[in-house]
């Protein structure tokens, strides 16, 4: 036994000296790749490559929680004819949040409203939440919608339209949210659209045994489908709403914008010690990284938490804004102004019109 394993050790002896140099060419060859900070050396093996190289482990299915990048109050301010809004996006508390340009609560009582504007360079989505409101733009489209309907309006090259208010029966405002999103590039000089989408093709799920109702206007929660796209920057809207003990984990894109703006009630987002308790008009922003938004409601809450989360991909470009009108240079917001003003690429239809809706605040 002595002498096989002294012939054994000859052997190993001999191979290392004779393939001395091959062996250390390996090694270089593994190790050539990869930087030498920051790692750990075996000898007579190869280095083990940092974890910036190949990055970290990743458990099946891991998901990471947002955490809550600011919260703030949106203040209520006049606009329009009359109307009042609270806006929270596209203020010096929320700038440059793309694809994001505004966000309003707006509140429209009877006398009041938006009578003939132009926009162009960006896409408008109108969610009412009581009320009826009629649009009429200078292309002949007209409708309305109510409580629980979105309208989705895509500005393009150019548009010219008013948003007025029906007058109610109980003599009550008309109150919704509107979000300006940002067209990319290659869309701004697009040919002006409406799309409406009515509270009845609106998908609705209830989780958490019936105490988490959600409504996918746009995306998805929880392997439900919103029914069509509607607008071309991607864009996810849900209208969730939250009874006391109640709570949802919803899955985001990862690396989109994200928000929630609480309609009523207070809800709590994040988790551990990140949990943060949020009240009304308050809008949430989350931080890019991770790819879910947790919240819930209390148990000893007096009122359901009531909000909206919207999500959208940012775009990479430029944002120059002058009123309705958002494009990528100041060039093009004075050619704009121009083309507005001299009824041309694509303001021609505004030469002499008027709205029927506008031309009376009540009717």
């Amino acid at each position: 036994m002595r002498v096989l394993l002294l012939l054994f050790s000859i052997i190993v002896a001999f191979l290392s000296i004779a393939f001395k140099d091959t062996i250390i060419t390996t090694i270089e060859s593994l190790t050539s790749g990869f930087s030498t900070t920051n790692t750990t050396a075996f000898k007579g093996l190869p280095l083990i490559p940092p974890r910036a190289i190949y990055g970290a482990p990743k458990a099946v299915n891991m998901t990471i929680p947002r955490a809550i990048r600011k919260a703030f109050l949106a203040i209520e301010q006049s606009e329009g004819a009359g109307a009042r809004v609270r806006r929270s996006i596209g203020t010096p508390q929320l700038r440059n949040f793309s694809p994001f340009l505004m966000l309003d609560h707006f509140t429209i009582k009877p006398g009041a409203g938006f009578p003939d504007h132009p926009h162009r360079g960006q896409e408008t989505i109108t969610y009412l939440l009581e009320g009826a409101v009629d649009h009429e733009d200078f292309a002949g489209n007209a409708g309305t919608i109510e409580a629980g309907d979105l309208q989705f309006m895509t500005a393009g090259k150019g548009i010219m339209h008013a948003e007025m208010p029906r007058q109610n029966p109980d003599g009550s405002a008309n109150i919704g949210m509107q979000l300006w999103v940002d067209l990319p590039e290659k869309l701004k000089k697009c040919e002006p659209r409406y799309r409406d989408l009515k509270a009845s093709e609106i998908p609705n799920i209830d989780i958490d045994e019936g105490k988490v109702h959600v409504k996918i206007i746009s995306g998805q929660s929880h392997g439900v489908d919103s029914v069509k796209e509607l607008a071309y920057t991607p864009v996810w809207i849900l209208d969730i709403e939250i009874k006391p003990g109640g709570k949802i984990v919803q899955n985001l894109p990862e690396g989109w914008n994200a928000f929630a703006y609480n309609l009523s009630g207070s809800t709590a987002f994040g988790v551990g010690k990140d949990k943060t308790t949020i009240g009304q008009y308050h809008n949430v922003v989350f931080e890019q990284k991770g790819d879910e938004v947790n919240a819930e409601v209390a148990e000893d809450a007096k009122e359901n938490g009531h909000f909206i989360l919207v999500a959208g991909l940012p775009l990479d470009q430029k944002v120059v804004q002058y009123g309705p009108f958002v494009l990528n240079s100041q060039e093009e917001v004075y050619q704009a102004m121009m083309d507005f003003q001299t009824h041309s690429n694509g303001f021609e239809r505004a030469k002499g019109w008027q709205s029927e809706i506008g031309k009376s605040m009540v009717h």
